[in-house]
């Protein structure tokens, strides 16, 4: 077996800091000892990562997960070295991660719905990769978890090759990391969950990386009228830049922007994405779902959180009420169609990310999340 080599990574020791992290420093960048890759793994370099609510809820405790854990979960990087009896991924290729490794074998997988991968889920909860093992470790031995089977706020990392999708030209490193997250969930929350048609109306609840990505989706898919909802009117040009037709900022009153939206789509939209993880981001978008309509909950709500509709709606009006997971993703075939829609100018994912910033300010990143940031923070790695 090949010796182990070393990363710097941003290490997760106590969940539950008080903010602004950039005082209480909830994470360390640390150098910390990676094992070689084992059977069906992969060694990469890491390019660029994205910094996602996904990876605040851990550090704030909403989602409360193993420590030490080294964070990240939306990357993408470059193969250094592969495990024994890895297919389908080799050495020098530009990858992007999917935070759900599929086994392969299970109920979901086999019927076409990775992403929903049992020993996956299982995997990431325990903070291990597919087999169980837990390749980071500090120089006194302890061993540091894996966060979603990723890790990616790290130079480097070592992951599953069945959580990497190998891109076929080369892309900014910034645009593939993106790929692996908001766009592959938001994306696909319209296209594989909801199947909205061309000529359909589509509203989008939150306009974070996930909710601006549920926007280019429903563009295209060709809807007529995208409109787009979030409390922060500085997130307005962005949204009408990546296809939102009309955006409503602002207010709490939810039956007010009900009737808005209603008005501006001609009884309800036809397709609704709620990316926020609240609950009244929830009834704003069921409140706002057309007769027939389809209402898709992206947005991971506080463990607990519970939600009222009128039951009488799902059958009289024959709604549709699902959530989506990953965007219903099967990533071997969505990052490549997206990163080719990319290619011919018809996904701005691009126009996603916002600032960047050095691993070693990472905190910073995290303080510029929690604070509504325009557009996507971003930890520039390596190129």
């Amino acid at each position: 077996m090949s010796a182990p080599t070393t990363t710097r990574a941003a290490v997760l020791t106590q969940i539950g800091a008080q903010a602004p992290y950039a005082g209480s420093r909830p994470l360390s960048v640390e150098e910390l000892e990676l094992a070689a890759p084992g059977p069906g793994e992969a060694l990469v370099r890491i390019g660029a990562a994205g910094v996602c609510h996904s990876d605040l809820s851990v550090v704030d405790g909403v989602r409360p997960r193993p420590v030490p854990m080294a964070l990240g979960h939306e990357a993408s990087g470059w193969v250094e070295a592969v495990g024994p009896g890895v297919r389908g991924v080799e050495v020098g290729q530009q990858v992007v991660f999917a935070f759900v490794p599929s086994c392969g074998n299970c109920v979901p997988c086999t019927s076409g719905r990775p992403a929903l991968c049992e020993p996956g889920a299982a995997a990431n909860t325990a903070g291990s990769l597919l087999s169980g093992a837990r390749p980071l470790r500090r120089a006194d031995g302890t061993k540091v978890h894996s966060h979603l089977g990723v890790s990616g706020f790290a130079t480097r990392t070592v992951a599953d090759a069945a959580s990497l999708v190998p891109l076929e030209d080369e892309v900014p490193a910034t645009t593939a990391a993106l790929l692996g997250c908001a766009t592959l969930t938001g994306i696909g929350a319209v296209l594989n969950t909801a199947r909205a048609e061309a000529g359909s109306t589509a509203l989008v609840v939150g306009l974070g990386g996930v909710g601006l990505s549920a926007v280019m989706g429903a563009a295209v898919a060709g809807c007529r009228r995208i409109v787009a909802v979030d409390l922060d009117p500085a997130k307005a040009e962005l949204a009408r830049r990546v296809g939102a037709t009309d955006v409503l900022t602002g207010g709490d009153d939810t039956d007010e922007l009900v009737a808005a939206v209603k008005d501006l789509t001609g009884g309800g939209a036809d397709t609704a994405v709620e990316a926020v993880g609240h609950t009244g981001a929830l009834a704003l978008a069921y409140g706002a779902t057309a007769r027939g309509g389809t209402t898709v909950s992206v947005g991971l709500p506080r463990p607990g959180a519970t939600f009222e509709l009128p039951a009488l709606s799902l059958v009289a009006e024959e709604r549709r009420l699902v959530g989506s997971y990953m965007g219903s993703s099967v990533p071997r075939r969505d990052v490549p169609r997206y990163a080719a829609l990319h290619a011919r100018g018809l996904l701005p994912i691009d126009a996603l990310a916002g600032d960047s910033w050095p691993l070693d300010e990472v905190n910073e990143a995290m303080d510029a999340l929690a604070g509504g940031a325009v557009g996507r923070q971003i930890l520039a790695i390596g190129d």
